[in-house]
């Protein structure tokens, strides 16, 4: 059988949706010898994640092309059993669809987008999960919300597939990270850490003032705050929390980085803090977690299903409870040996060679639900452009 990909995101800093494409492709040809894939993809960078597949072909950039035409032709000249999709299919699409949605954030709080995207979402992911033969989702609290907003889907469509850290995500000797660290980005003193972009779901606002009155009450620490995350619309406003907050001699924005180097800035940390309004996984925590580093993180959303008792959690929206929490870690090194135990263990429940199995059934599935299964067969590997 062939199962088609829409990996736009593959090489183009996308975090979330690109770290998900990325690790599901490296899976499935483990998971699923027998079956073809077809990657669809934007940028020439993506070539070095998906060398299980046995078809790679190049679509625009521009989604108003890529989705009004483009990925539909492609799709009628392949013919493949299904399109696996984020979010939003094609317009037209002339195979079943399985549709990834991470979260509905920008119908449960669409504050934290521009209006236009948040209105563009509304309408194309609506559009997407009714036309899905399937809907997977990362966590139950996705699942429900899912269910809640879209109230006329079958809920029986609607899956929950984990996610998972990448296994590169590893616990690394100390030393050896912080002086790579040390010689990569300048930072000489202890940190906490926190990853995400400059969005205004992240809390990163919040983060920076529990910070500062962190570094008020406790003089004795010496802690930066390290923020890793690539610049947004609403990079600004963090910015200026930051020079506003008195601290800001240490507050340090790495902006994007690299998967090894945000593994040496997860083992060099001392702890790692997410303070996000909304997740419907919080895939950093566990990435944290697989680097033997204690986490604290938001109560909210699927952070505490996450977690699931190996973080300290609190209400993103209190200042002194991020900050409580941050001193419990770094003043008790008992209860901060104790999280590390507890994250690793946490973390290893999880696998992306599971979640590819797991996605591989459904696929057969839908492909049989839509009598399009046909013989297996495996391809030599063609790269058209």
């Amino acid at each position: 059988m062939l199962f088609a990909l829409d990996a736009h995101a593959l090489g183009r800093h996308l975090t979330g949706n690109e770290v998900y494409a990325r690790n599901l492709l490296r899976g499935l040809a483990t998971a699923d010898p027998e079956s073809d894939f077809v990657a669809y993809v934007s940028v020439k960078e993506a070539g070095e994640w998906i060398q299980g597949c046995s078809r790679i072909r190049k679509v625009s950039i521009n989604p108003f092309v890529r989705l009004g035409f483009q990925l539909s032709a492609k799709l009628r000249k392949d013919r493949p059993e299904l399109v696996h999709v984020q979010y939003t299919a094609p317009l037209g699409c002339p195979v079943p669809v399985v549709v990834s949605v991470h979260d509905v954030s920008f119908l449960e709080h669409p504050e934290f987008f521009p209006r236009l995207r948040a209105e563009q979402l509304r309408w194309t992911v609506r559009r997407t999960v009714n036309a899905a033969v399937r809907v997977l989702t990362g966590s139950d609290f996705s699942r429900a919300s899912i269910l809640r907003a879209y109230s006329d889907l079958d809920p029986d469509k609607v899956m929950v597939v984990p996610n998972a850290a990448g296994g590169g995500f590893r616990p690394l000797s100390r030393e050896s990270a912080a002086a790579f660290v040390r010689a990569r980005f300048g930072l000489a003193a202890p940190f906490v850490l926190t990853v995400g972009d400059l969005q205004p779901r992240k809390n990163h606002v919040g983060l920076i003032r529990a910070f500062a009155r962190l570094v008020r009450a406790y003089p004795q620490l010496r802690h930066d705050l390290v923020l890793v995350g690539k610049e947004t619309w609403a990079s600004g406003r963090v910015r200026e929390a930051a020079r506003q907050s008195g601290v800001r001699d240490r507050i340090r924005f790495t902006g994007f980085v690299s998967d090894d180097e945000l593994l040496r800035l997860y083992g060099a940390c001392d702890t790692f803090v997410f303070p996000s309004f909304y997740e419907g996984f919080g895939l950093p925590i566990l990435e944290a977690m697989a680097c033997a580093r204690a986490v604290a993180c938001s109560r909210t959303s699927a952070m505490p299903e996450v977690a699931d008792g190996a973080a300290i959690l609190f209400d993103p929206y209190s200042t002194d409870e991020i900050a409580r929490a941050l001193a419990d870690l770094l003043l008790d090194s008992e209860l901060r040996l104790r999280m590390e135990r507890l994250g690793a263990q946490r973390s290893a429940h999880f696998s992306w060679n599971r979640t590819a199995r797991m996605t591989a059934s459904v696929y057969r599935e839908v492909a049989e639900l839509s009598g399009r299964a046909s013989q297996p067969c495996r391809s030599a590997q063609v790269i058209p452009t």
